[in-house]
């Protein structure tokens, strides 16, 4: 579904409506002002902080998009030589693509796209918010312009989260090698969740943290498990990897790349509000 800015400024009076309901839940439900509290309430305002900058960020780039195809436009009728060149792959092959992650709170889907992006883990503790970052790929051949976007994993944001969803490309739905609660909420709660409202966008599912897996525990999720769970939820591909170790983390974003271009073409929308 493709937003106007009118619904694009409209969502941002929900999301801003979303926070003072869930402040006010809050301070009703805490009348004991302790650590915990303060450290809800700052959740609660940075990661609703994020949102409003999620669509800011995308009305920005809907306005840009439009400039500059004005721009081209106008540029090809004062010289008609150079419209074939507008046309070619070198004006064509850096494709945006928005990649949006999903899965349990821990089990580190911020890590993932922080180390992907800056090429560095961070050893300090990891704010739930992640900004959208634009990165550029290359996979078999041809350039992309992907665009990241991080979700809280916390059922205090359920009403907040779809609200991401909107013209995403293909889902990461992430699980944690070292929890299998978070493996077992990819079919009761994210794999649901996300055919709910982008019922025809393709999914990669993303293990983390590899680098903690123990070779004959039963604590830690296999990778025939792993393999089972994909063909379950019908996945494109299955990653695992390490952020830590940056292990295949490359691969999780060349798997998203390709699972968009050779998903089968739908007519209809990409995400839909219910």
């Amino acid at each position: 579904m493709r937003l106007s800015n009118t619904s694009k400024y409209w969502l941002l009076s929900v999301i801003k409506s979303e926070f003072f309901r869930q402040y006010n839940k809050l301070i009703r439900n805490t009348l004991r002002f302790n650590k915990n509290s303060i450290e809800k309430k700052h959740e609660c305002e940075v990661y609703t902080a994020s949102y409003l900058n999620y669509f800011e960020f995308s009305i920005d780039m809907e306005n840009e998009k439009k400039q500059n195809q004005e721009e081209s436009v106008h540029i090809e009728s004062c010289f008609p030589d150079l419209s074939a060149w507008f046309k070619s792959d070198s004006m064509a092959h850096l494709r945006p693509l928005k990649i949006t992650t999903v899965g349990d709170g821990m089990v580190g889907k911020t890590c993932l796209l922080i180390t992907y992006t800056a090429n560095s883990f961070p050893e300090e503790y990891v704010p739930t918010v992640f900004d959208n970052h634009a990165t550029i790929i290359t996979v078999d051949g041809k350039e992309y312009n992907l665009t990241l976007w991080d979700t809280a994993g916390q059922e205090d944001y359920e009403r907040l989260r779809p609200l991401s969803y909107p013209n995403t490309d293909c889902f990461l739905i992430c699980y944690s090698i070292s929890s299998r609660a978070s493996f077992d909420n990819v079919l009761s709660k994210w794999y649901p969740e996300v055919r709910h409202f982008s019922p025809n966008v393709p999914i990669v599912l993303v293990g983390t943290k590899m680098d903690l897996r123990v070779a004959g525990s039963e604590k830690f999720v296999t990778t025939q498990e792993a393999k089972k769970m994909k063909a379950k939820i019908k996945a494109y591909g299955l990653v695992e990897c390490s952020a830590k170790k940056q292990v295949h983390l490359g691969d999780v974003f060349y798997e998203a790349v390709r699972a968009v271009e050779r998903k089968p073409k739908h007519s209809g929308h990409r995400c839909q509000f219910l």
